[in-house]
């Protein structure tokens, strides 16, 4: 049996392709997978710089030095978080392709 598709059927097919298309883009937009990775090790780092001993810090020359690296990479983290909710990446518009001359 075959099926015919009417132009109105079409159109609210691709842009329901487009939209998933779109999610799919914000999903893995690399500043998510960087953001996220840099939080969650600094939230580990952070926390072994709270329970370092004395002897670790002497080691370091007297500088808390997981404390401060954790801290800079939740900072870091975060910016990339921030950055993606202030400027959400947004999928080039269909048809605009392009070409190589």
């Amino acid at each position: 049996m075959s099926e015919f598709y009417s132009d109105k059927d079409l159109q609210r097919e691709v842009t329901e392709l487009q939209g998933k298309s779109a999610t799919a883009a914000r999903l893995f937009d690399i500043r998510r997978i960087i953001g996220g990775l840099f939080v969650v090790y600094g939230v580990i780092v952070t926390i072994a710089g709270f329970t370092a001993s004395d002897a670790d810090i002497d080691k370091a020359e007297g500088v808390n030095i997981n404390l401060w690296t954790g801290v800079g990479m939740l900072l870091l983290g975060l910016f990339f978080l921030a950055w993606l909710k202030l400027r959400p990446a947004a999928p080039p518009p269909p048809g605009e392709e392009e070409t190589v001359e």
